[in-house]
């Protein structure tokens, strides 16, 4: 199967929080929480996925409320924090959601994403992910993460789907 099919596929997208939907840096400021950065144009591709209808769920091992607070802004509503085991609670959500191992994409960067990528159909990792992560992955985005990975991967699955609009109102393939 070509790769481009696997994207055209997917109505799921799963993504771990530190290394994908941010650059992995902790800023530690006095007196205060680790702050995180995160890419504005990954938000408008989240927003926009989930406009056309597509689900977007966020597993992480950590917890920001900070960043659960900027996911929810763009309409997540599935944020999961401090999830040790991320296979079994993704298997869990899927189960409960109806929603077919080929239809999703999961993209995760370190170790603690292994086990989750290897159920779904479309295993996808940013740019610097560990090199155990890449060995598993269908698509290695060319961006990092924190830096375009995500919208990268919406992106590719929205216009193979007819659903990634221009300012005209024009879907682009």
């Amino acid at each position: 199967m070509n790769l481009l099919d696997h994207f055209k596929k997917i109505n799921t997208f799963v993504f771990d929080m530190d290394g994908v939907l941010t650059d992995g840096a902790l800023f530690v400021v006095e007196n205060s929480q680790p702050v995180r950065r995160m890419n504005i144009k990954d938000g408008y591709a989240i927003q926009l996925a989930i406009k056309k209808g597509y689900k977007i769920i966020v597993i992480s091992g950590s917890i920001s409320d900070a960043v659960v607070t900027r996911l929810n802004g763009l309409g997540v509503k599935d944020v999961y924090m401090k999830v040790e085991e991320k296979a079994t609670h993704l298997d869990n959500i899927l189960k409960e959601n109806n929603t077919g191992l080929n239809e999703v994409l999961f993209m995760g960067d370190d170790l603690p994403d292994y086990a989750a990528m290897k159920i779904v159909g479309l295993p996808c990792s940013p740019a610097d992910a560990a090199a155990e992560i890449k060995e598993i992955a269908k698509y290695i985005s060319p961006l990092n993460g924190g830096h375009g990975c995500v919208r990268d991967v919406i992106e590719k699955v929205l216009k193979l789907n007819g659903h990634w609009q221009h300012e005209t109102g024009i879907a682009s393939r």
